[in-house]
């Protein structure tokens, strides 16, 4: 049995070993016995928390899900305009390319949301993995669609923000915002995939004309 007092600690560190084993291995590879490695603990350890493997993985992909919303909401200020909070949105779900590979995976908010990170590569990596597998596991469905519903509520918030202050003409804010975050998951599956862009830019710049065009006034 865990330390007394220990327990955020140590789940902390099976969810960021965990995911640092799918990234690593692939979904089928990452095994609790690998987990428990990375985590510096014990098997045991591992299913006193997580039970076992498939609740192990529903709660990693939660929290690389979460991940990004946390990094967003923490950054994202009322006094910014709507084209600023769409910034800092596409930086965190459709990020710029960075040679970070020297650094860790770090989900848990226990040291503050500034301490957070995935190595870019990494995000790559488990964004295929867990996408994968969830053509056939409707429990991971369940955590994508409720994770995507929210990040749709937001992004459309965002542009009736836009509309009212007059930075945005957006007709429909709520297509708008599946608009966008259908294009930032497929071009995020085309980067895994590495399928370039037309012109050999960072495909990213797709996503900037998109937004560019709804900042237009008509």
């Amino acid at each position: 049995m865990p330390k007394i007092g220990m327990e955020p600690k140590r789940r902390a560190d099976v969810i960021n070993a965990t995911l640092t084993c799918i990234s690593k291995y692939g979904m089928d590879g990452m095994t609790l016995d690998k987990v428990a490695e990375y985590a510096h603990c014990s098997k045991g350890v591992v299913l006193y928390y997580f039970k076992n493997k498939d609740n192990l993985t529903y709660e990693a992909f939660k929290a690389f899900l979460g991940y990004y919303g946390l990094k967003i909401e923490s950054e994202i200020e009322k006094t910014m305009s709507a084209g600023e909070m769409i910034d800092v949105t596409l930086k965190h779900i459709l990020p710029l390319y960075s040679d970070d590979s020297d650094k860790e995976i770090n989900v848990s908010q226990l040291d503050g949301i500034e301490a957070m990170f995935i190595p870019y590569d990494d995000q790559g990596k488990l964004f295929l993995q867990f996408f994968s597998k969830a053509v056939l596991d409707h429990k991971l469905q369940e955590i994508v669609s409720k994770s995507y519903l929210a990040d749709l509520q937001g992004i459309a918030k965002i542009f009736d923000y836009g509309n009212i202050t007059g930075n945005m003409t957006v007709d429909d804010s709520k297509s708008a915002a599946y608009g966008l975050l259908a294009m930032v998951i497929g071009l995020s599956f085309f980067r895994v995939a590495k399928i370039p862009p037309i012109n050999g830019e960072d495909n990213r710049y797709i996503i900037e004309d998109y937004v560019r065009k709804l900042s237009e006034r008509k």
